[in-house]
C-alpha cells in the first residue's frame, strides 16, 4: 500500500508538471495544428500513466480524469475550444483544476438547456416529470459505506451482487465527482454544476445518458464527438433541406456512444490488465443503436398525442439500464476479480476513517 501510494503521488506530480507545461509553453502556440502537435507528447503520457498503478481505485480514477477527460480537454484547447480555452486566460490554478478534474463551471445564462427541457415537460400534458428526490453528498456516502458493509459476495446469489453493483457504481461515480466539486469550490471560490441530476429518476435513455447521469462525460463527448459528427452529417445531409435537421443527430449519437464504449474499454484493460473482450463496447453500441430506435419511437408517439407515464417508462428504463449493464458491462470486471478487489480498498478506506474519526473523537 506505501509503495502504491508513493507512485500515485509520482503520477500526480507528473500531471502537474505536464499541465503547467501546457499551461506556460503549449498555450503561447497558436492554436490549431502546431499546438496539437506540442500537446502530442502530454497525450501519450496521459495514456501511459494509470500503468504505473496497481490498485483498482487509484487506477481507475486516475484513467478517467487524466486519460479520458484531460486528454479530450487539451484535444480541444490545442483548437481554441473548450474549458481550458478562454480570453483572458484563467489563472494556472483554475486551469489545472479543470483540466485534471471532472468539474464543469456553472454558467445557467449560457446553457439554461436542462431548465427549459424540464419546464416544458413539466407543462406538457402528455410528458409528465417524475417527482424529486435529491440525494445530498452526505447521505450518498453513508448508503455507500452501508452497501459495501453489506455485500457478501461469497454468500449472496451471483445475479442480487451483480444487482448491487448497479447501485455502488452510481454511488462510488456521484462521491468522487461531488468530492472533486466541494474541493475545487472550497479552494477556487467558484460554482460548478452537479455531476449528476438523479438518475434513477430517468424516463427514457435520452433522459438518462443526456441529461442525468454523470453530465461531466456527456459535456465533454458532446464537444469533442457529437458536435463534429453532426456538423459532418449536416454537411452530408444538406441537400435534403427538411431531414437534416431531423436526422444528422443520430450518426453523431453512435458514434459518441462508440467513443464511451472504447474509452471504458480502456480504462477496464488499465483496471484489469486483461486483453479487452468488447463486451463493454457493445454495451455502450446497444444503447446508442436502442437511443436512436426510442428517438424514432417517441417523434412517432408524440406526433399521436402519446407517450408513457414517467412510472411506467421510468421503471423500464432504469431496469433496461441494470439489466444490459448485467448482461455486458460488469462480467468483465468480476471474472478478473476487480470488483472484490475495489471493495476490500473500500473497506480499507472507510477503516482509517473510522479509526481518524476515533483518535479525533479521543483527543478532544
Amino acid at each position: 500500500m506505501e509503495g502504491e501510494l508513493k507512485n500515485l503521488i509520482k503520477v500526480w506530480l507528473i500531471v502537474l508538471a505536464s499541465l503547467c507545461y501546457t499551461y506556460f509553453i503549449a498555450s503561447k502556440i497558436p492554436k490549431g495544428k502546431l499546438r496539437l502537435l506540442s500537446l502530442i507528447p502530454i497525450f501519450f503520457l496521459f495514456t501511459i500513466l494509470p500503468l504505473s498503478l496497481t490498485t483498482v481505485l487509484p487506477t481507475g480514477i486516475t484513467a478517467f480524469f487524466i486519460t479520458w477527460l484531460a486528454n479530450f480537454k487539451l484535444l480541444l484547447f490545442s483548437f481554441g475550444l473548450g474549458p481550458l480555452s478562454s480570453d483572458p486566460p484563467k489563472s494556472l490554478p483554475l486551469f489545472i483544476s479543470i483540466a485534471c478534474f471532472p468539474i464543469k463551471i456553472k454558467q445557467n445564462d449560457k446553457y439554461p438547456s436542462h431548465q427549459n427541457t424540464q419546464k416544458h415537460i413539466n407543462s406538457s400534458p402528455i410528458l409528465k416529470a417524475p417527482p424529486k428526490l435529491p440525494l445530498n453528498f452526505p447521505t450518498k456516502v453513508l448508503l455507500f459505506a452501508l452497501l459495501v458493509a453489506a455485500i457478501d459476495y461469497k454468500r449472496v446469489h451471483p445475479k442480487i451482487v451483480l444487482g448491487s453493483y448497479c447501485c455502488l457504481l452510481y454511488f462510488l461515480v456521484d462521491i468522487v465527482l461531488g468530492l472533486c466539486n466541494t474541493i475545487v469550490r472550497a479552494t477556487l471560490g467558484i460554482e460548478l454544476e452537479l455531476p449528476s441530476d438523479e438518475p434513477y429518476f430517468s424516463t427514457s435513455l435520452h433522459d438518462f445518458w443526456g441529461r442525468r447521469w454523470n453530465l461531466i462525460v456527456t459535456n465533454i463527448l458532446r464537444h469533442t464527438v457529437y458536435k463534429p459528427v453532426r456538423s459532418i452529417s449536416e454537411t452530408v445531409l444538406v441537400k435534403l433541406k427538411q431531414q437534416k435537421q431531423k436526422w444528422a443527430p443520430l450518426p453523431a449519437v453512435l458514434v459518441a456512444f462508440i467513443v464511451s464504449g472504447l474509452m471504458h474499454e480502456l480504462i477496464f484493460f488499465y483496471i484489469t490488465r486483461v486483453n479487452p473482450t468488447w463486451e463493454v463496447t457493445c454495451f455502450f453500441v446497444l444503447h446508442g443503436v436502442c437511443l436512436v430506435v426510442e428517438f424514432w419511437v417517441k417523434n412517432v408517439l408524440l406526433a399521436r398525442g402519446c407517450w408513457l407515464h414517467w412510472a411506467v417508462a421510468g421503471p423500464l428504463t432504469i431496469g433496461f439500464v441494470v439489466v444490459t449493464a448485467n448482461w455486458l458491462f460488469l462480467p468483465s470486471l468480476v471474472r478478473s476479480g476487480a470488483d472484490i478487489k475495489a471493495i476490500e480498498e473500500c473497506k480499507v478506506v472507510m477503516k482509517l476513517l473510522k479509526d481518524k474519526m476515533l483518535w479525533t473523537l479521543k483527543s478532544l
